[in-house]
């Protein structure tokens, strides 16, 4: 990339008291991780910036959409490494969209620099992501951005609507001692839920005859319910370095850090009238599920850095959690608890060194007090071989709790209420990771799960709860390739992955294959005015079980009845840039109409008909 790909202009003062214009190259806009590491904004067209043009501004390999944008994503992939030594508050087909502390970034720019991000939705609606940040000294940086989207989707009731308010601000002391990172956060996720199709309609859909191609007039299972997802977080991140000798022997540095979060969420379900699919009610109309999550969680670290050592950390946390509902519940005589709450207490402890062409990095984490035990441990090793090649080990052991949801819920139909005692999911997982832009990328990982935790159908009620493979154990590889050959001003990308699912019990069900294929054309036209990319991209995963989804737990449920899969996806786009604006045209699923109409996101739930849709980002650097 250009240095000079989105330069921008700024005023200096010179000796004599004049202005003179300077030009401020992208280099100088700093983007900063919640961890610190920097990078700078990219305003390049490049595949990986197809690939994130969509609703979450993410890859989205291994994850498949509803019809409706704003809907959530059936998973055809899982990443079992987990750092968490807390539960969350489940809801999970709730949170593809809601943003974590480490998706917040921070930033250091040397002008105001705007970022808009349009994309057309399904039927009257569309989705913005508007940022705005700008530096006030060079010590002190401010940004605020609000993600907006609303989409009435195509068939009946699946109306989404979504909002991700943010802002930041940074500041560091003159002499660089002290820093602070804050952000705030509010968002609400909600989605109208039909329940999908009804079995008769489902025929109907498949069927691909005219009339039914209209796919408001398909019947779904029912069109008064909705669920929201709500929460807001304040999290600040500051730090003073107490210790800052250097000399040429070494670097001796000491540092204390805090970090503060506050989160507080709620996830409710709302439906008018009590529907049999759902199984018995307590009332019949107006039916609303709510349970709360607040978290407030202070970790206070120590590090210590030299050339000999290495960075060495210690840290201690504590966590107060509060969840649960504001009513009791008495089923067959027996009370289902309120609450969920208490304290944690938490040490950890990280390592970094680089040695050569080798860095290492350990990590560890343990609760040592509270109702919820836990700990987990990683270690890491990646190896530079030469320019070309990288290789990276790592290996990631955790116990964790189950998700709240799973051990308290509380509901107006009579069989979404439980309270249980499960123990810890028990993980482990070893990777292998082997990066060459000349050869190929290759990522491998193994893992196994214990007591692992899922939501199927209950054999005597017929609805969802969760349940736990006690004594079993779940074996899983994964194996992706990715590789790229171009000839001339065409490429092809090409990423597969496969997977191998070891599991008695078939609860842990995912495709064999993944495939994405892309072949496009890419140059520069109108004296290099316009740099333009276009090209066709297959999307394919083999059949399997597929996780059927619950709208009033927002969660993905077990089925072995029905396979779904094996229908090839192809999209046709046409991607150009204009100095700092990246213009995008799609033409999704055109295959639609002739590969046969047994494409679905979940059971009973179709994926998107063949539509043409665009959008752009456009960059202002003032």
């Amino acid at each position: 990339m250009s240095i000079l790909d989105s330069s921008s202009v700024a005023s200096r003062r010179t000796s004599n008291n004049k202005t003179q214009n300077t030009k401020a190259t992208i280099d100088l806009y700093k983007i900063i991780s919640h961890e610190r590491d920097t990078t700078i904004v990219d305003t390049t067209l490049s595949i990986k910036k197809e690939y994130k043009f969509n609703y979450l501004r993410k890859d989205n390999f291994g994850l498949m959409p509803f019809a409706n944008m704003g809907q959530t994503y059936n998973t055809l992939s899982y990443n079992i490494r987990d750092n968490n030594l807390m539960p969350s508050i489940g809801a999970k087909a709730k949170h593809f969209n809601y943003m974590e502390v480490e998706d917040i970034n921070y930033y250091q720019v040397p002008t105001p620099l705007t970022e808009l991000f349009y994309k057309s939705a399904f039927q009257q609606g569309q989705v913005l992501d508007a940022f705005f940040t700008v530096n006030t000294s060079k010590q002190f940086n401010f940004s605020i951005a609000y993600k907006g989207m609303r989409s009435l989707g195509k068939y009946q009731h699946i109306l989404a609507s979504t909002g991700n308010f943010r802002i930041t601000t940074s500041f560091k002391s003159k002499n660089e001692r002290y820093v602070a990172n804050a952000h705030m956060v509010t968002q609400d996720i909600l989605n109208q839920e039909n329940g999908g199709l009804t079995d008769e309609n489902v025929e109907f859909f498949e069927s691909g005859e005219e009339s039914f191609l209209d796919r408001g007039v398909l019947e779904v299972s029912f069109q008064d319910a909705e669920n929201l997802l709500k929460g807001k977080r304040f999290y600040l991140n500051h730090s003073y370095d107490i210790i800052t000798k250097t000399d040429s022997t070494s670097n001796n540095k000491l540092k204390i850090e805090h970090v503060v979060n506050l989160d507080d969420k709620f996830y409710q379900f709302d439906q008018s009238t009590s529907n049999t699919f759902f199984g018995d009610a307590f009332k019949s109309t107006n039916l609303r599920d709510k349970s709360t999550l607040e978290n407030f969680y202070n970790q206070l670290k120590l590090n210590y850095s030299n050339n000999v050592v290495g960075n060495v950390q210690f840290n201690v946390s504590h966590n107060n959690y509060n969840y649960g509902y504001d009513k009791l519940v008495f089923i067959d005589g027996n009370e289902i608890t309120n609450r969920l709450k208490g304290n944690i207490f938490s040490l950890g402890g990280k390592y970094k060194k680089q040695i050569n062409k080798f860095l290492v990095i350990g990590e560890f984490g343990i609760n040592v007090s509270g109702d919820f035990e836990g700990n987990f441990i990683n270690a890491e090793a990646s190896y530079v071989l030469n320019k070309d090649i990288e290789a990276q080990f790592q290996v990631n052991k955790s116990s964790k709790a189950p998700n709240y949801n799973t051990l308290l819920y509380q509901s107006n139909y009579t069989n979404y209420n439980w309270q249980n005692n499960f123990n810890n999911i028990e993980t482990f997982q070893f990777g292998l990771k082997v990066k060459s832009n000349k050869y190929l990328n290759l990522d491998i990982d193994f893992s196994t799960i214990d007591d692992y935790i899922y939501f199927s159908k209950d054999d005597v009620t017929s609805t969802v709860k969760p349940f736990q493979n006690n004594n079993e154990s779940i074996s899983y590889l994964r194996v992706k390739i990715g590789k790229s050959i171009t000839y001339k001003k065409f490429t092809l990308v090409n990423n597969i992955m496969y997977q191998n699912s070891s599991d008695q019990n078939s609860v842990f069900n995912v495709p064999e294959f993944i495939t994405r294929n892309t072949l496009y054309y890419s140059n520069h036209l109108f004296k290099k005015a316009m740099f333009l990319q276009t090209g066709i991209t297959l999307n394919y995963f083999t059949e399997y079980n597929m996780n059927a989804y619950d709208p009033l737990l927002a969660e993905f449920y077990v089925q072995n009845e029905t396979k779904f899969g094996g229908f090839p996806m192809l999209d046709f786009f046409i991607n150009a840039k204009i100095r700092q604006t990246r213009i995008f045209l799609k033409a999704e699923h055109f295959n639609s109409s002739f590969t046969g109409y047994n494409y679905y996101s979940a059971p009973n739930h179709p994926y998107r008909d063949f539509t043409v849709r665009f959008g752009i980002v456009w960059n202002f650097f003032l």
